[in-house]
């Protein structure tokens, strides 16, 4: 199993649209992903109500796991995304 762990960057953690943000990176992946935070239950992380029950804030760490031969990359490619302030950053498509 790859597993990573990453500390939310977004100035309001996995809220609004960092959650939708991450979400839909994850349903592209198209992998069985799951997040949590500390020892916690996870979630899917293709599960926008799964990923805001998780109260992620900025700064607290999560970790990501996912299964099969794909699964570091996708696990890699969400812990680099949520590296960063989404917040910040101009959405995609506007």
């Amino acid at each position: 199993m790859a597993e990573r762990t990453v500390v939310v960057a977004s100035r309001t953690g996995l809220h609004a649209r960092p959650a939708k943000i991450f979400v839909q990176e994850a349903v592209r992946l198209g992998l069985p992903v799951r997040i949590a935070v500390g020892s916690g239950k996870s979630v899917p992380a293709t599960s926008m109500l799964g990923v805001l029950s998780l109260g992620a804030v900025h700064g607290v760490e999560v970790t990501l796991s996912a299964e099969g031969p794909e699964g570091q990359a996708a696990v890699d490619t969400l812990a680099e995304l949520l590296a960063r302030d989404l917040d910040a950053e101009e959405p995609a498509d506007g």
